[in-house]
């Protein structure tokens, strides 16, 4: 059982149920503050609950003259109407990576414990408007499946398995990386949604392909996708370390990242796989939620999907 002075290379379900108290100031809705990262998406074919205001228009016969809008009727001398749509319940499912390459951190948390964060703060907060989470929680070998719920109990219960996950990892695990469990993850999480979801992928994209691509392009054809894509500073800039150790769990190299240009390979090769993924997501309009392992989660998203830093 790990132990509290852990939690940034381990997580815990008590940590993750703690972040409750902090899943507030932000939303995955289209209508977003324009400093979101995702104002101006188009509009979404996804809602909320009640009745949304769609539009104005010419009256019709046979129209409810209870939406009569009477200012501007009596402005143009034409009868018109105002329009709502009855808004659903929208399911959300998230996709969360555990794989042995989220397991890295070089200042605060390990990549792995952000993304169980990010999956958390996001439950709590899609419960808290009464919406169902369900989730996709998958390593180098196996992939578990939760259907929507509204139910604590069953959201804590796949917490505990993303928790079980998170610390299985291990330098030293007797299986290496799988690349292509990104792919088959997508698969089952393909299978698993059906129309009018809202899916957020919670990775840092190991393995990408076209096939994933393809997949991912499938899905959205129905369903809105939010990407979040988790990495660590030094993978951007590694010059912020003189002098590197790495291991494989048994051998370890020490290695200076000015030799032989290796520090600008290395983030020349990072900022173009990233670049690419990116630039294939947005291209087919899906947003991409960039978050690092220093800042505190949740201040993170309430900047990128809040437009603010103030709890709302």
């Amino acid at each position: 059982m790990r132990t509290s002075n852990d939690e940034d290379v381990y997580t815990n379900l008590h940590a993750l149920v703690r972040l409750r108290f902090t899943a507030r100031g932000f939303n995955y809705l289209p209508r977003q503050s324009v400093r979101s990262l995702l104002s101006g998406r188009k509009r979404s074919r996804l809602r909320g609950r009640g009745l949304d205001f769609d539009e104005l228009r010419h009256y019709r016969p046979g129209d409810d003259i209870r939406n009569m809008d009477w200012r501007v009727t009596n402005r143009t001398g034409k009868p018109h109407v105002r329009v709502y749509t009855e808004e659903r319940d929208r399911p959300v499912m998230v996709m969360v990576d555990q794989r042995l390459p989220m397991f890295f951190g070089s200042q605060c948390k390990m990549k792995s414990v952000v993304a169980a964060e990010v999956a958390a703060i996001t439950a709590w907060r899609v419960l808290s408007v009464g919406d169902r989470i369900g989730a996709i929680l998958f390593n180098d070998h196996k992939s578990l499946e939760s259907r929507p719920t509204r139910n604590d109990r069953r959201v804590m219960g796949w917490l505990g398995d993303l928790t079980g996950m998170n610390n299985a990892l291990s330098v030293t695990a007797a299986h290496g990386s799988n690349p292509q469990a990104l792919g088959q993850a997508l698969l089952m999480l393909e299978r698993a949604v059906g129309h009018d979801y809202l899916v957020v992928l919670i990775s840092d994209f190991y393995g990408w392909d076209d096939a994933a691509l393809a997949t991912i392009r499938r899905i959205r054809q129905h369903n809105d996708i939010v990407c979040s894509l988790i990495y660590d500073p030094l993978e951007r800039d590694i010059s912020m370390a003189d002098k590197l150790v790495v291991s494989d769990g048994k051998y370890q190299l020490e290695i200076d990242p000015e030799q032989q240009g290796l520090g600008e390979k290395f983030e020349a090769s990072f900022e173009s796989s990233v670049a690419h993924v990116q630039g294939e997501l947005k291209r087919h309009d899906i947003p991409v939620v960039p978050i690092d392992t220093v800042t505190p989660v949740a201040d993170q998203l309430r900047e990128k999907l809040g437009g603010q830093r103030v709890l709302a």
